[in-house]
């Protein structure tokens, strides 16, 4: 038999020790830190099927990761599974692109083009919850400051901790997201160059179908099956940045044109002459508050016993309909479109007009006058607040001058009764030489709804500390929030309560020179509201004077303080001159 010539290395007796390892091996003398490649190794060897069934596992994830991210829509609502069985374009030309490259070429371009897909992502989940809080998508320019305060209300409702923790979860999230797409996206780069002829194959067939499903408007379920979602994420996130870009001169001129910007402090409301007006806004009192199967009853309840009531006590409502310039929340937003007669939809419109703008307030109009006092009764506010001068307030009482001593509910730094007990005893009840102008934000119906406070005799308010045992009786943020039903009723409730409070403050301080004019700044969230919801509120004027109502007949408002469902609808920023003009405000305009 031939011998053969082929060299084989020798086994070592089984007794016979292991030599040192080299650097960078697995034996004894390698590096703690190398040791569990070497293991990964050795279970690789010991065990090819499931080694195997892992990698496969591994780059299943990686492509459903990419393929899903690149697919994924910027609506709640859209998110079924036909918008996952589409043919994304984006990873067809990015596989074209990376089979064309060298190792180190294309490692470095996955990674960039896997980050850049995680930060897409990142914006569109970003718009679902924009659009389920705000009604509108995440905008790249204006709304980063909105995080502080989205900080401060989970701090407020839930402590400081849980705040802190969500602050954490949410910049791991989007670290993990971003990265773990990068990483998702190498690791297809380096599979499609192992597999390049198959793979090249498939990018031809994936292009042709996509070609041609464009070319035919192939659908499925009524969605087209070629896709572009991520061209469509830059492109919509592009436009917003160049419209927000352009609107800013274009309202900063708007704002400098005044229909009653230079018309003479006698011309101004005289038909309100000797009157305390009060202007009050009931945070989230929009339509659904009326008409909402669920969120309705309790308020239309109380709306048709305190129309019944006060007529008892001499005065009479007229209700209609206002379209806010914001929804689900940024109230200060709605507080200035309806004072200010301009459209403030954004934070950029708020800053122009509060900072730098003279535009004509509708509580400025008072104080111009010389005729009233003029004061805002600002719970909700924590903080400095300059926006009082555009305002026209004399005096702002914020949520530390009010005396308040006992327990928040949830966001609302008091009950709505404790806040207008203090605006009499501070300034409604005090002897004066000049009637009064107030501003007055009512807090109690903010998300999420709870614990609400509940109406206590006047006589017990005190400081507030009365309020302690309502409070612990009452229910938990979390029990609310996951539940759209319980966030519906509660809502309601909460609506119920600040509108009674407020009418119940009328009833029992008013004077038959009181005209109260009252309105939601916004809608409250989709969840409460539905998605396909309008952005109107609420507005109503109540008077003992007879004159008061009947110069505002021709504005064919409802009678009593539920507004008809045909009655007329204004945008909010349609308010301002109608009320001026109402009460016999003559216009001088400016011009930009």
């Amino acid at each position: 038999m031939p011998v053969s010539t082929r060299l084989r290395r020798p086994r070592p007796a089984p007794d016979a020790p292991e030599a040192s390892a080299a650097p960078g091996t697995t034996g004894p003398g390698a590096p703690l830190a190398d040791e569990p490649s070497g293991r990964l190794a050795r279970w690789r060897r010991d065990r090819p099927r499931a080694a195997r069934n892992l990698r496969l596992t591994v780059h299943v994830l990686a492509a459903v990761l990419v393929v899903g991210a690149l697919l994924l829509p910027n609506a709640g609502g859209e998110l079924r599974p036909n918008r996952f069985t589409r043919i994304p374009a984006e990873a067809v030309i990015g596989a074209v692109l990376l089979l064309a490259l060298p190792r180190r070429p294309r490692t470095v371009v996955a990674a960039l083009c896997g980050t850049g897909i995680g930060l897409l992502t990142v914006l569109n989940l970003l718009d679902m919850g924009f659009a389920e809080y705000l009604g509108r998508g995440f905008n790249l320019v204006l709304d980063w400051e909105l995080f502080d305060d989205a900080h401060a209300y989970v701090a407020d409702t839930t402590g400081g901790t849980a705040a802190a923790a969500a602050a954490a979860g949410l910049v791991l999230l989007v670290l993990l997201v971003v990265v773990a797409t990068a990483l998702a996206t190498v690791r297809l780069g380096h599979l499609l160059h192992r597999h390049r002829d198959r793979a090249g194959q498939g990018a031809l067939v994936a292009a042709t179908a996509w070609i041609a499903c464009t070319a035919l408007g192939v659908q499925i379920a009524g969605v087209p099956v070629a896709a572009d979602r991520g061209a469509d994420t830059v492109r919509e996130q592009a436009r917003r940045v160049v419209d927000t870009l352009r609107d800013e001169a274009a309202f900063a001129k708007e704002a400098r044109s005044d229909t009653f910007g230079a018309t003479p402090p006698d011309q101004l409301v005289p038909g309100l002459r000797g009157k305390d007006v009060v202007f009050a806004f009931i945070e989230s009192y929009g339509r659904t508050a009326v008409e909402d199967p669920v969120a309705s009853p309790d308020v239309t309840r109380t709306l048709d016993a305190r129309t019944e009531a006060l007529a008892k006590a001499g005065y009479r409502a007229r209700s209609g309909w206002l379209t806010s310039s914001t929804y689900g929340g940024s109230s200060w937003l709605g507080h200035s479109t309806a004072l200010s007669g301009l459209w403030i939809d954004n934070q950029q419109r708020y800053r122009t007009v509060t900072t730098a703008g003279d535009h004509l307030t509708l509580t400025e109009a008072f104080r111009r006058t010389g005729a009233w006092d003029t004061v805002g009764v600002m719970p909700g506010v924590q903080k400095a607040w300059p926006e009082a001068e555009w305002y026209g307030l004399d005096k702002v009482y914020n949520a530390f001058e009010l005396g308040y001593r006992g327990p928040k509910f949830s966001w609302s730094t008091m009950p709505d009764q404790y806040a207008l007990e203090a605006f009499e005893r501070l300034e409604h009840g005090r002897e004066r030489d000049r009637p009064l102008m107030a501003e007055i934000i009512l807090t109690s119906s903010h998300q999420p709804w709870a614990p609400l406070p509940e109406l206590v005799d006047w006589e017990d308010l005190g400081d507030g500390s009365v309020f302690h045992a309502v409070h612990d009786a009452g229910k938990q943020p979390g029990d609310i929030v996951t539940d759209t039903t319980a966030s519906r009723e509660e809502y309601g409730r909460s609506v119920a309560y600040s509108v009674e409070s407020l009418t119940r403050w009328l009833e029992r301080y008013g004077t038959d020179d009181t005209v109260l004019v009252f309105l939601g700044d916004h809608q409250p969230i989709a969840r409460v509201s539905g998605s396909d919801a309008s952005r109107d509120v609420p507005v109503s004027v109540v008077a003992k004077d007879p004159e008061v109502l009947e110069k505002i007949s021709g504005w064919n408002w409802t009678e009593g303080l539920t507004p008809a469902k045909d009655a007329p609808v204004w945008r909010m920023d349609a308010f301002r001159d109608r009320f001026l003009t109402a009460y016999g405000s003559t216009p001088h305009p400016t011009t930009g």
